[in-house]
């Protein structure tokens, strides 16, 4: 329980901070913040442990844990970007 509520907390100041970084502050909400943060965190954590073969998700409360937060939400950002500019793109005549 205590693990989800740090991921949470963890996720969000990581997500804030990522989105300072990518200069996205503006267009996003706490909520997005929160999520970016987790799902990037996950997603560093998975791409890792891929390559390392062993459970390399550190936790939440330490320095890799929120280095590999904010690295991952910069990520997501990045992504989400990428896939809604495209979209953006396409609709323009």
């Amino acid at each position: 329980m205590w693990t989800i509520i740090a991921w949470i907390i963890i996720g969000g100041l990581a997500g804030w901070i990522a989105s300072k970084i990518m200069k996205r502050d503006a267009q996003m909400g706490i909520l997005a913040n929160i999520v970016a943060g987790i799902v990037g965190a996950f997603l560093v954590g998975w791409i890792v442990s891929f390559f390392t073969g062993g459970d390399a998700m550190p936790e939440a409360f330490s320095i890799p844990g929120v280095i590999a937060a904010i690295v991952g939400a910069c990520l997501v950002i990045w992504l989400v970007s990428l896939v809604t500019g495209r979209s953006k793109r396409g609709t323009r005549v």
